[in-house]
């Protein structure tokens, strides 16, 4: 194949991040149709699922390219944190403190469920096929889901540390990329299903989500209470802070980052020498402290609107990155996929039932590990935009984590992984 037949249609990211909002409006303009096919429609297919879907479609196709386009990386790296800020201004930590410890019982459960639920899936699928856990060096299939582990208990750094500490071979390297893109978003699809029905499942688990419903409802009370018609002004203090303090965490991660690589590389492994985890860890920390000044009242303006758009820019463009055609082209690795996120799924039904503990901490806790910094906020948003910055913290301990858990992942499927 020469480059230009791999080239996709559209190759202008301008055209591209065009068709992107397309897809976006389309969403939610069928999505507030309240009759007819579009709210039977609606009823069953999650709205944030679609903006997932279509792109990847366009992506699949052939018309855009995720791979190809810088749309991503801009969108990850300049909205994503400044939608942090903007969902976290107006945040009680007062409230969410009083969320418990239940919501991090249910991420260390997500983590560990990660952990042997790799090896275990090795193991399960070597007792039928082991040529499909097989394989010889440099591309056993066990080395290349060291970087699915990496991305699922952390993030982007921790699978990017995974490719380089077991030196995964470039020709499973891209299988793996679809593996935990597809899988971890089919996952995420679930989660938003259960997100639609979160009080339905609390009440068969005897759940008390009660003090999730005191953080939405202080929030509420909050928007009433201050809202108001947006003026130029609001939104240009609006788009300030949350650029601004996406700047300033830009300034400090080129530095943080580096400095520590250089005078501590011991510390890399926990992700502490990356730039993006900086980033997120400065954007959230601006918007915490943001939330004890009168910053907090731009959210009567709609501070966490403009932020939820960022969020959707960005959910657009991980869709783009997906391939649905890869779930026919490598179906033996997603099935080891599946068989993974549902050891991960099963774990967290059964502590979330031990514990009693409501459908939002199951959702959030998974996506920490599984999805990241980038939609843990997503899921959590889902339930109310208030709670984000509980996905968020959550997230960033996935990182601080995640490259060390996912190294132990790492030699557990090395152990379990068949000898051919």
């Amino acid at each position: 194949m020469t480059e230009s037949d791999s080239l996709p249609l559209v190759t202008n990211d301008a055209v591209t991040l065009g068709i992107l909002v397309l897809c976006l409006g389309a969403v939610f303009v069928t999505s507030n149709i309240k009759h007819g096919f579009w709210k039977r429609f609606y009823q069953f297919v999650p709205v944030l699922l679609m903006c997932y879907l279509l792109p990847s479609i366009f992506n699949s196709l052939g018309i855009i390219s995720g791979d190809q386009s810088n749309i991503y990386y801009v969108v990850s790296r300049y909205l994503l944190p400044a939608s942090l800020v903007l969902l976290t201004l107006s945040i009680d930590l007062q409230k969410i403190r009083k969320l418990g410890f239940k919501a991090v019982v249910m991420f260390l459960t997500g983590t560990l469920g990660i952990l042997i639920g790799g090896p275990l899936a090795i193991l399960l699928v070597s007792l039928v096929s082991p040529e499909t856990v097989g394989g010889a060096p440099p591309n056993e299939i066990w080395r290349g889901m060291t970087t699915i582990a990496g991305s699922w208990i952390g993030g982007g750094a921790n699978q990017a540390a995974m490719y380089e500490t077991w030196q995964v071979s470039e020709d499973i390297f891209p299988s793996m990329i679809a593996v935990d893109i597809i899988v971890g978003n089919l996952w995420t699809a679930v989660l938003l299903f259960m997100a639609a029905r979160a009080k339905q499942l609390d009440a068969k688990r005897g759940a008390d989500a009660s003090a999730i419903d005191e953080v939405r409802e202080h929030v509420e009370h909050f928007e009433r209470q201050h809202a108001r018609i947006p003026s130029l002004n609001d939104l240009m203090i609006i788009l300030a802070i949350g650029l601004g303090a996406t700047g300033v965490g830009h300034l400090l991660a080129d530095f943080i980052a580096p400095w520590i690589s250089n005078n501590y590389p011991e510390l890399k492994k926990f992700s502490l020498g990356s730039q993006f985890f900086w980033l997120v860890v400065i954007a959230t920390t601006i918007g915490l402290a943001l939330s004890f000044t009168k910053a907090k009242l731009l959210e009567g303006a709609g501070a966490s609107k403009i932020g939820s758009v960022f969020v959707y820019i960005l959910v657009a463009s991980i869709g783009m990155k997906m391939d649905i055609t890869a779930v026919v082209n490598h179906w033996e690795i997603f099935i080891v996929g599946l068989i993974w996120i549902s050891i991960h799924a099963g774990l967290l039904f059964l502590v979330a039932r031990l514990i009693k503990a409501p459908t939002f901490f199951i959702a959030v806790g998974s996506q920490a590990n599984v999805g990241g910094a980038a939609s843990a906020p997503i899921i959590a948003s889902a339930f109310h935009p208030s709670l984000a910055p509980v996905g968020v913290l959550l997230a960033v301990l996935g990182y601080a984590i995640g490259t060390y858990a996912a190294w132990l992942c790492g030699i557990l499927m090395q152990m379990a992984a068949p000898a051919i």
